[in-house]
């Protein structure tokens, strides 16, 4: 028996590893069954070069649970280790020493494997650990080493008769969790789902047709219980797959789903490997932002499903995966924001995305429009915030109007400006973000010849402004900003029926019924089948107001709007002007005024409550 101490310059490696991967506890099962993956892959290799010989047989990893033992057993059947690459790999640690280990990466918390601690994550939950090994060459013999937790170590031989490797954790008291069956599956399902090799973990019930006859009396077996798949469609060429392949794995990714509207499928191999399926969800028509959606694997080995720092945070929205053993795992996510290769990986991502949109647009444009509701505002989000993806989607966003057309933003300002451009050359696009709330305004806006769009998702602000500041001549204004005549700010006035001090008399009559604070009475002359009255807010007044809303900066901005009173429209020119008294004409003008009030959704508590009653007054009168 041969005894001796794990070639490291400080003797409190176990400690260090503790400290820096606690927070990891889980992932001990991740990278041992990596290990087991690694062992059984490499003796495929020397199988498939004919350096080894001898049958493969089953090479499926066997997970096996004692609870009574207080063990867990990690098995392959792979390529197992001789004495001396045991002393090689599992005595002399892949650094200097842990000091210098504990200097180098004191800020990192990232993946194990790559420092050479896989192995000794084990010591995360187990207070000894066995390793018991025999080597796939002709007359090796087998080898048990066994450490607890300290730098002694023992390496003794031993009779196993098959290659490959058990490892025997022998679980601490404070770490019990990992020796419940269900805790086992959950991270077999979160971590080795998609391993290349097959993973058993126990046994399930089968039941099996004694004959091939309809309605047969059926047998029951047990069988092994599988908990991986080893081929995932995204290690499969597109060709190879139907849409139906696509849908089924989506279904594997996220159960109980809505399908997905369309997908995407990675396979690069320069300038960095890379390999994945994205996948287009239904938005619901909003900016539903849902993270760890996109898992990340490398070698089929799950990583993490928080890729922000690979892929733009827009891209978030999406699901799938993304495989690739490019991406620098091992350390933390600051460092990640500065890895070259990251960077180039997400800027790839985003490309491939654009250009599957632009692709669809230009193919299928009809199918593309019926998606836009769903996919818009991932798009529109991409403009705002990635000005590559913006310089390609430009050519495929979609904007909306009210009669359910779509237009590009360049097809909308060609069908627009002869119609819609003011006397600054800015074209005005009209939009409403409520076609119930503004209907009155919309069917004005169409009356005078014109378009009004419909934004009517929580990012179409910051998009409009996005498309205000990047062509510099497109303008927009929500269709109850102003009257329909000055939406366009054009010099051409219509003339009011009413002169100048008939006017004046209408202003003041207003003016006594109007007290609210920052309401302001204008007199103009609209067409007369106009509203008598409306209510219009500053464009900009609102938007300032929407945004310091949405940052929760309330009262910043105070709130102001226009009551415009519509001199041509026959209950101003004609009916106010002839009631009998200032107390009719007091009486008229409130109740117009209410009723605008009323159309904008502002009219609330006790002065709806006293207009309705009034309202019914009138009616029984």
């Amino acid at each position: 028996m041969q005894k001796g101490h794990i070639s490291v310059q400080a003797e409190n490696i176990f400690p260090i590893i503790k400290q820096f991967l606690y927070s990891d506890q889980e992932i001990f099962l991740r990278e041992l069954i990596s290990n087991a993956v690694d062992a059984t892959t490499k003796l495929k290799a020397l199988s498939s070069k004919g350096i080894f010989e001898g049958e493969l047989g089953d090479t499926t990893i066997e997970i096996l649970l004692d609870k009574e033992a207080k063990t867990l057993t990690i098995r392959d059947k792979g390529i197992g280790m001789d004495e001396e690459e045991v002393d090689r790999y599992l005595n002399q640690v892949a650094f200097s020493g842990a000091k210098d280990f504990l200097e180098k990466y004191k800020d990192e918390s990232g993946i194990i494997g790559h420092f050479g601690l896989g192995f000794y994550s084990a010591f995360m939950v187990a207070d000894k650990v066995e390793f018991i090994t025999k080597s796939h060459k002709k007359n090796s013999e087998g080898v048990t080493w066994g450490c607890e937790g300290n730098p002694e170590y023992s390496l003794d031989k031993n009779d196993k008769k098959e290659r490959g490797t058990d490892v025997v954790l022998h679980i601490s008291d404070d770490a019990t969790e990992y020796l419940e069956e269900n805790r086992i599956n959950e991270l077999l399902n979160k971590y080795c789902k998609f391993l290349p090799v097959e993973i058993q973990f126990g046994t399930k019930k089968e039941f099996i047709p004694k004959s091939e006859e309809e309605g047969a009396e059926t047998e029951e077996f047990e069988v092994p219980n599988i908990v991986n798949n080893p081929e995932p469609i995204w290690k499969k060429k597109p060709s190879e797959l139907t849409d139906e392949d696509y849908k089924s794995f989506y279904n594997e990714l996220y159960p109980y789903s809505q399908p997905p509207l369309f997908w995407i499928h990675l396979n690069i191999d320069f300038p960095f490997n890379l390999t994945g399926i994205l996948y287009f969800p239904k938005l619901n028509n909003s900016l539903e932002v849902q993270k760890n959606k996109i898992q990340l694997y490398s070698n089929q080995v799950f990583i993490t499903d928080d890729v922000k720092e690979i892929v733009p945070e827009f891209l978030t929205l999406l699901h799938g995966v993304i495989d690739s053993p490019d991406i620098p795992l091992n350390v933390s996510r600051s460092y990640l924001q500065a890895d070259r290769n990251v960077k180039r990986i997400g800027s790839h991502i985003t490309k491939k995305v654009a250009d599957k949109m632009n692709e669809m647009f230009k193919k299928e444009r009809t199918d593309f429009q019926e998606k836009w509701n769903d996919i818009g505002p991932l798009v529109k989000y991409g403009m705002i915030t990635d000005e590559k993806f913006y310089d390609k989607a430009k050519n495929f966003a979609l904007l909306k109007n009210v009669g359910e057309e779509y237009f590009t933003l360049e097809e909308y300002k060609e069908k627009i400006k002869v119609n819609q451009t003011d006397k600054h050359d800015k074209v005005i696009a009209i939009y409403t973000s409520s076609p119930a709330e503004h209907d009155s305004f919309i069917q004005s806006a169409k009356d005078e010849g014109y378009d009004v769009l419909v934004t009517d998702t929580m990012i179409d602000n910051h998009f409009m402004q996005t498309i205000e500041q990047k062509f510099g001549d497109y303008t927009f204004v929500r269709v109850d900003s102003d009257t329909v005549d000055n939406l366009v700010q054009k010099d051409e006035t219509k003339e009011s029926v009413l002169s100048e001090d008939e006017q004046k008399t209408v202003e003041d009559i207003f003016k006594g019924q109007v007290t609210t604070a920052g309401a302001q009475v204008a007199i103009k002359a609209l067409s007369p089948e106009a509203l008598p009255v409306m209510i219009t807010k500053s464009e900009f007044m609102r938007r300032m107001m929407e945004m310091q809303s949405m940052q929760g900066m309330g009262g910043a901005f105070p709130e102001s709007y226009n009551v415009v009173v519509n001199s041509n429209h026959p209950l101003i020119a004609d009916k106010l002007m002839k009631a009998e008294n200032e107390e009719e004409k007091g009486k008229l003008a409130k109740h117009l005024y209410n009723l605008a009030l009323l159309n904008q959704n502002m009219l609330k508590g006790a002065d709806l409550t006293s207009f309705i009653k009034k309202s019914l007054d009138f009616i029984g009168k």
